[in-house]
């Protein structure tokens, strides 16, 4: 009886999991998240912001390369608006980029190099596959800082880092 049992409670968790969130998920999913990732760049640079806005789940979260620029998507949007409104927005072509896709296919990561008004710069993110399309979930921008250089760099930011700092022992 407990091994019926048992195997009665394995059946029933097993065919609770969900094989994948959406169904029918294309085939060359790494096209599409490249595709869908790419156009999400372009619409930044053409100033688009409703395309490039809708190309984030309502969840998302943006963080910028400043400590405290940590942002819902409702928060970035407002921050984004004046940028967008004036085309003033950022034009960031991407390098290069891997691609990882979880084994249900249906949330994938991925880590690029960027080049940017800043230089090159690394994003890294998570897209989900939502409404029969990957949209961005979390996207990280991060400026690259070659080994070299890096004591000039933690140099030139002690007295920023100092203050946030403080600011977070209090």
């Amino acid at each position: 009886m407990k091994v019926v049992l048992f195997i009665s409670s394995l059946f029933l968790l097993f065919s609770c999991y969900p094989t994948s969130t959406q169904g029918n998920l294309p085939a060359n999913a790494k096209k599409n998240i490249n595709q869908s990732i790419n156009q999400w760049h372009k619409d930044a640079a053409k100033a688009n912001f409703d395309a490039y806005f809708n190309r984030m789940v309502d969840s998302a979260v943006f963080i910028g390369t400043d400590a405290k620029e940590v942002w819902s998507k409702k928060e970035f949007m407002h921050f984004s608006k004046p940028y967008f409104d004036q085309k003033k927005s950022w034009n960031f072509k991407p390098l290069s980029r891997n691609v990882y896709i979880d084994s249900i296919k249906s949330i994938a990561w991925f880590d690029e190099l960027l080049d940017t008004w800043m230089g090159i710069c690394r994003g890294s993110g998570v897209v989900v596959y939502q409404d029969k399309q990957w949209k961005i979930q979390h996207y990280v921008l991060s400026v690259t800082i070659p080994n070299r250089d890096i004591n000039q760099v933690i140099d030139s930011k002690k007295e920023t880092d100092s203050i946030l700092l403080n600011s977070y022992k209090k």
